[in-house]
């Protein structure tokens, strides 16, 4: 059994950490393990160099999640977390002082940098990092190549995506989000083979735009993925995002902020597009015939990921939408 799921961000770290107990309990290996495999490909578009460093946030915030180090309060960055050397930063007048990096997260962003710089690409630094812990889930980044979304606001001034993510809460106007580079990007070695050869591959409920999107549009990823059983899971239940502000990426593009218009974005095979099958929450159950009507196969299940337990079981409802048990 081979599962791929593309990925970006704290909702799609939590997913994968239910897919992860769920093979581990339908599929075990009799040392608390799984004779199922799950790669992630992982967004990079969110990656960026500060203060001489290279930032990988999804990567890390995955890492981090599957490892039992994150830190569930405040839902990003590691456990026990202190903030030394971003207050030095600071006082330098060094990076962005509304961009706070914990010190225990600059120990990994100095780890991958200095690889890097040995001459790594991003996908082997990757690798050597995540085998500090054993996460169960092998971590792709979509690319090696530095592809970075930029924001373009009302008047017409392009930022980082993390400075209108993070400093400006996502309350400018955006009019386009620009993948730099990605034309000429192509996918890290392994991430075509994880998706083609995949018995099914499943869309996180990661922001649609940003994340899933900038992973769709490396050259070759979406070819890749049309080629396999795809499953999604809706990133909004009962017309709200579930976490961040996926909504106003949503409204950029001109994608209703609701569970179906968002299957209807990604597509179904039939016409083109890329969903098999499309997993709503029970609030959403009215829009299923929606769904239902643009050929792409709807269940209504629980969608809240409220531990564990509830992440593992959208996961297997996710297999079982895709006639795995």
């Amino acid at each position: 059994m081979k599962i791929t799921v593309i990925s970006g961000g704290v909702g799609g770290a939590r997913f994968l950490r239910g897919v992860r107990a769920h093979v581990r309990e339908a599929y075990p290996d009799g040392d608390g393990g799984s004779t199922a495999s799950v790669t992630a490909v992982v967004n990079t578009g969110d990656d960026m160099w500060l203060s001489g460093l290279r930032i990988a946030p999804d990567l890390d915030s995955i890492m981090y999640t599957l490892a039992g180090e994150s830190d569930e309060v405040r839902g990003w960055g590691r456990v026990g977390e202190t903030e030394r050397v971003s207050g030095e930063l600071r006082a330098y007048g060094v990076g962005w002082p509304w961009f706070t990096l914990g010190d225990l997260d600059i120990g990994t962003h100095l780890a991958r940098t200095s690889m890097l710089r040995d001459g790594l690409t991003l996908a082997e630094a990757t690798a050597r990092i995540t085998s500090r812990w054993p996460l169960g889930v092998r971590l792709l980044p979509a690319t090696n190549d530095e592809v970075e979304t930029h924001v373009v606001v009302g008047d017409g001034t392009s930022m980082h995506f993390q400075e209108w993510w993070t400093r400006h809460r996502a309350t400018l106007a955006a009019r386009a989000f620009v993948q730099q580079g990605v034309e000429s990007s192509s996918p890290a070695p392994g991430v075509v083979e994880a998706i083609a050869t995949a018995d099914v591959v499943l869309f996180a409920p990661s922001n649609p735009v940003v994340s899933i999107g900038t992973v769709l549009g490396i050259p070759g990823i979406r070819e890749a993925v049309a080629s396999t059983t795809v499953v999604g899971v809706s990133p909004i239940i009962g017309g709200a995002v579930v976490r961040g502000m996926a909504d106003a990426c949503l409204t950029a593009i001109g994608v209703a902020t609701a569970a179906d218009a968002v299957a209807l974005h990604y597509g179904s095979r039939s016409s083109g597009g890329l969903l098999d099958a499309w997993l709503l929450s029970e609030e959403d159950a009215a829009l299923a015939p929606a769904v239902e009507a643009a050929g792409i196969r709807a269940s209504v299940v629980p969608l809240w990921m409220r531990d564990i337990p509830t992440s593992a079981a959208i996961a297997a409802a996710s297999l079982a939408a895709a006639s795995i048990t």
